[in-house]
């Protein structure tokens, strides 16, 4: 799944925060590296800035990653 289908009724920030979270477990993304940037995820998917922030935003919300203001989103790292 690499596209969103704008007429589902998924979300289109649930489908891409899916993608990502498909990405990261495929290993694309290593724990503690950055994720796309809003930018990127704008260009990418052609999706708005705010349906891009809040992809991010679901995946920090469960754990799977971690936002820095001023340096990105990141993959969150596993509690050993």
């Amino acid at each position: 799944m690499t596209d969103v289908d704008h007429e589902s009724a998924t979300p289109v920030y649930r489908q891409v925060a899916a993608i990502l979270r498909e990405r990261i477990e495929a290993g694309a993304y290593q724990p503690g590296r950055r994720l796309p940037s809003v930018r990127d995820l704008v260009q990418e998917f052609g999706i708005a800035q705010l349906t891009a922030r809040k992809a991010l935003r679901v995946l920090v919300d469960d754990g799977t990653a971690t936002m820095t203001p001023g340096m990105g989103t990141f993959v969150a790292v596993p509690e050993s």
